[in-house]
């Protein structure tokens, strides 16, 4: 099958989101389809651009106009797709469901080609809460022309138990793993004295990491300063001021450091990938996923992070339902509450762990990408 990947934005080496849609795209390759990849970036000249596999198909200029006509002008994409014999499209939404959006979906379906859209996060209104106007803005047009855009596709790929999203059924699969790319967490540091944890995210309120911070706050103060075990708290990846500093979401990291006293035992290391993201998964012995999934009113949900955690083979808590993860040996489940992190419960259950890093990712290897992606076009054959 001649499949075309339909992102709405360019490829960032740094992002754990670049890595899982070309996680995704191996994976339809590996299940022997040819798969072409659409996106949206700069050029070399700064040129806002369309790219089918790095070859711009539309150069859009520079500028603000350039801007507006890449959201309203997609008839490059229609053509291509007709021209070169695309038989299906995923396409992974960006909450960008607009008139000419619908327009293009539609003439689409009407030249037979078969569209399926992912929506990564559902529901997703409430993450907009205390952004700016334009985003808001954004968020409204989205809420008018969603179901639109959900018509004019096969079905919408979820990461959720629902049934059916914005009046379209939906095929339910895990997120997925890349074996190939994520090193197996082999170090065993010594936890007797100190204990490291990490969190490695492009961090939102709906992490919950002051959850932890607080936690590591009160687990300080319960000792007055000088608990048995030193605790470090590393966090790999982009922090906003409004996280540091509190949203209508969460609080803030700084105050809790800053009242508890807790600087020197919470890193920020800012992005990073590769060794450099390695050496400091090699220091620490817990990782720590997401802990306010509810602030955004979810439930369920199949984070990539849990699956990268696991295929490092390293432990790690969460708070919402994961079916893949809740009853496995090597996590500690948060209550989905604005609760701190109880360190010493923490600690109690890392001194448990029994199982390997081998171990812990053997339990992953039937989440591959390879595996989740033939479920998706599985699915589309059995329609009748």
């Amino acid at each position: 099958m001649k499949i075309l990947f339909l992102t709405y934005h360019g490829f960032d080496p740094g992002s754990g989101i670049s890595k899982k849609m070309l996680a995704q795209i191996k994976g339809l390759k590996q299940n022997g389809h040819e798969v072409h990849v659409a996106s949206y970036d700069r050029d070399k000249r700064g040129h806002l651009c369309r790219f089918i596999d790095d070859k711009p198909i539309r150069d859009y200029g520079k500028g603000k106009w350039a801007a507006i006509v890449q959201r309203i002008d997609y008839r490059c994409l229609y053509n291509y797709c007709v021209n070169e014999g695309i038989e299906l499209i995923y396409a992974r939404s960006y909450m960008n469901a607009t008139p000419p959006l619908v327009c293009l979906f539609r003439r689409l379906r009407k030249a037979g080609i078969k569209s399926v859209m992912e929506v990564p996060t559902y529901p997703y209104d409430q993450e907009f809460k205390g952004y700016d106007m334009n985003q808001r803005m954004r968020l409204r047009i989205d809420q008018l022309y969603r179901k639109k855009l959900s018509a004019e596709m096969e079905a919408i790929v979820t990461f959720s138990n629902e049934e059916t999203i914005f009046g379209q059924r939906t095929i339910r699969i895990s997120n997925g793993v890349d074996l190939d790319t994520i090193p197996l967490h082999t170090t065993h540091p010594d936890t007797t004295y100190e204990v490291h944890l990490i969190a490695v995210a492009e961090v939102h309120s709906w992490h919950g990491f002051d959850r932890l911070i607080h936690g590591l706050g009160e687990y300080y103060k319960k000792y007055n300063g000088h608990p048995e075990r030193k605790v470090v708290f590393h966090i790999v990846g982009d922090v906003w001021p409004s996280e540091m500093n509190g949203t209508q979401q969460a609080p803030g990291f700084a105050p809790y450091i800053r009242d508890y006293g807790i600087g020197e035992y919470v890193k920020f290391h800012g992005k990073l990938f590769g060794r450099e993201l390695n050496n400091v998964f090699d220091q620490c012995s817990f990782a720590i996923g997401s802990l306010g999934r509810h602030r955004s009113g979810i439930t369920i949900i199949k984070t990539l992070k849990n699956r990268e955690y696991a295929s490092r083979g390293i432990p790690f808590i969460y708070s919402e339902q994961d079916s893949d993860f809740d009853h496995q040996p090597y996590v500690l489940k948060a209550p989905a509450n604005e609760s701190p992190i109880d360190i010493d419960r923490l600690l109690v259950f890392l001194d448990s762990q029994k199982m390997t890093p081998q171990e812990i990712r053997q339990t992953v290897e039937h989440l591959s990408w390879k595996r989740q992606m033939q479920i998706v076009l599985d699915t589309l054959t059995q329609k009748t």
